[in-house]
């Protein structure tokens, strides 16, 4: 709807936008006294961005304050800024603007998983993590058990799978996917963030013994390559029982053996004709040379 003739629009604040009471403000808090978030799933690299920030940082300081919460020793716990405190510190900062919020821990999760979410540069491991935090804690904050239902289920009747795949825009099969990343070994896990190994591959290799998982990545390491057919075979073996790594090997050898090459040959008309009468078709040139050929064969196998 139009607003009214001469009727003020009223827009949020920066701080009612960052869920920021109005009984909280701002204080300076030295940096050495924070830590950051446990297990905190989002990296924070020196790239060109970064790099923008800490210029930034030094023209106009901190604009935005960081989230902090006091953990279980009293110390302060970085929610969210951790790439702000880092480009303040780059900057040669030694204090920080920042909220300090009373949180539980599972309440912390959500806040800091939140902030750091919709950037569009995640990386599926950043993501993994993330969704796997905040659907471990909204599980723990929801969750509904009774006689009949032992699921995790949110007040609202929506399971917090389905509710955390509304919130970043996917569906709840593929948060499952993405938590799936969660129990790779680190080194194909890092394989997945540098595109050398598909997403869907890996969700597959993901169910599969670490020990087994390690030699995939030798073998990736080795060849360049590993194919969707080779990881369903494996699985399909390893259904059957364990296998060592020489069987694997073989597993997948059997999968890329080369295929038949095919051979098409092929005779002009001006080639043919000069073995053939010209009132004969094609139909019965074809005839000659075929009965000409089993002849041909049963002599090479007399």
């Amino acid at each position: 709807m139009k607003n009214r003739s001469g009727e003020k629009i009223k827009l949020a604040s920066i701080d009612e936008l960052l869920g920021v009471v109005n009984e909280e403000s701002a204080m300076e808090i030295e940096i050495s006294n924070i830590h950051p978030f446990k297990n905190h799933p989002f990296k924070v690299l020196d790239d060109e961005k970064m790099q923008d920030l800490v210029e930034s940082v030094k023209i106009n300081g901190v604009l935005t304050p960081v989230l902090l919460r006091m953990d279980e020793n009293e110390d302060y716990e970085m929610v969210s800024g951790h790439r702000r405190m880092h480009a303040a510190q780059l900057a040669g900062l030694t204090t920080i603007p920042a909220i300090v919020r009373e949180l539980s821990d599972d309440d912390a999760i959500v806040a800091m998983v939140d902030a750091n979410i919709q950037r569009e540069e995640l990386l599926p491991s950043e993501k993994a993590f993330a969704y796997k935090m905040k659907l471990d804690a909204m599980k723990r904050q929801g969750i509904r058990t009774d006689l009949t239902c032992v699921q995790n289920e949110h007040k609202s009747g929506k399971k917090s799978r389905e509710l955390l795949g509304e919130q970043v825009g996917i569906s709840s099969v593929q948060v499952t996917r993405y938590i799936r990343l969660t129990e790779l070994i680190p080194e194909l896990l890092d394989l997945v963030d540098n595109k050398k190994l598909q997403f869907t591959v890996a969700v597959d290799i993901s169910y599969i013994d670490k020990e087994v998982q390690g030699w995939i990545y030798e073998y990736i390491c080795d060849t360049g390559f590993i194919k969707p057919k080779q990881i369903a075979a494996l699985r399909n073996q390893l259904n059957d029982g364990p296998i060592n790594q020489i069987q694997m090997l073989s597993i997948f050898n059997n999968c890329v053996m080369a295929k038949k090459v095919s051979r098409s040959l092929t005779f002009s008309e001006k080639k043919l004709t000069k073995y053939f009468p010209d009132d004969y078709t094609a139909k019965d040139m074809e005839q000659v040379i075929e009965s000409l050929l089993e002849k041909w064969m049963q002599e090479q196998s007399c």
